[in-house]
């Protein structure tokens, strides 16, 4: 008989956007699990099996199930525990949310990674992404501009999902960024850097070494910015 494991387990890489909004949403939810951090050059047996797909997040639940795409492993937390209400914005709706974390998963996505590997693409490629991210991010600074939230008054489902992108684009050139005419994207953006759930699902951890135990990744919910 094979005893289930005792927390679920998170297959994580630190820098990750998409493995960054699985562990905003568990740590925000006060939901322990084990946490293996990954090499993603040498993906282990376990993570593939687990999900064949070797991208992550990746949570395996005590029961087997299998969640392997971020917005899912947010959902399934703050269905759970959603002590700030990140799935009831003030303004908007879920759907709402959702259909601006489909727009960024695809169009500011698809626009990140050409900005920040140039190399891969054409300069033509390279030119429209850097119209494309600009545009995006200075429409999400208007819709910030109200209340310095995408979806009201208080943080919400879209700002988690949308922040670890927002991130990464402004570490292409940080000097760039702070020259950006984007107050309230920047303030928003520097909020949550600054914030103790920030801090917290950016800890530090050794990479997973397969057949031992990761590191329990575990917080009390913790106050969003």
């Amino acid at each position: 008989m094979t005893l289930s494991p005792a927390l679920p387990v998170l297959y994580s890489f630190r820098r990750c956007p998409y493995a960054m909004r699985a562990r905003l949403a568990l740590a925000h939810a006060g939901q322990a699990c084990e946490l293996r951090e990954i090499n993603l050059r040498a993906k282990p047996q376990e993570l593939l099996q687990a999900s064949p797909k070797g991208t992550v997040p990746v949570l395996v639940l005590q029961d087997g199930r299998v969640i392997e795409q971020s917005l899912d492993i947010m959902l399934h937390a703050l269905r759970a525990n959603d002590p700030d209400g990140w799935l009831a914005p003030t303004q908007g709706t879920l759907g709402d949310m959702l259909a601006l974390i489909g727009r960024n998963d695809g169009f500011f996505k698809q626009a990140l990674d050409r900005c920040k590997y140039p190399e891969r693409y054409t300069a033509e490629e390279v030119n429209q992404a850097q119209t494309d991210a600009i545009t995006w991010l200075a429409a999400l600074d208007e819709q910030l501009a109200d209340s310095g939230y995408l979806f009201g008054l208080n943080p919400s489902l879209a700002d988690m999902a949308l922040r670890p992108f927002v991130r990464q684009f402004a570490r292409i050139d940080e000097a760039q960024w702070a020259e950006q005419p984007w107050p309230h994207l920047q303030d928003w953006l520097q909020r949550w850097i600054d914030s103790a759930l920030f801090a917290e699902i950016m800890e530090t951890y050794p990479g997973w070494i397969p057949g031992t135990k990761g590191p329990t990744f575990s917080t009390d919910s913790i106050e969003s910015a």
